[in-house]
């Protein structure tokens, strides 16, 4: 069973780690960049996705881990 996706967010220190449904960061990292690699390892071991955010909120990127059979292509 996949696990839950990780949204990589602005957060008041930088960006945060952010498992899908958490009120709370599992990490806070000083660049999107940091956060982006510790989401990644975290879907990666979860099989789940890493959603990345732009400082606005909205969605930049995201990178499925999971066992999907129709991946997405690019």
């Amino acid at each position: 069973m996949p696990g839950k996706n990780q949204h990589v967010v602005p957060h008041k220190d930088g960006w945060a780690v952010k498992g899908e449904g958490n009120k709370r960061a599992t990490s806070v990292h000083d660049t999107q960049k940091q956060a982006t690699k510790s989401a990644t390892e975290i879907a990666k071991n979860q099989s789940s996705e890493a959603v990345i955010h732009r400082p606005d909120g909205r969605i930049r990127d995201k990178n499925s881990y999971g066992n999907d059979p129709f991946p997405p292509k690019g």
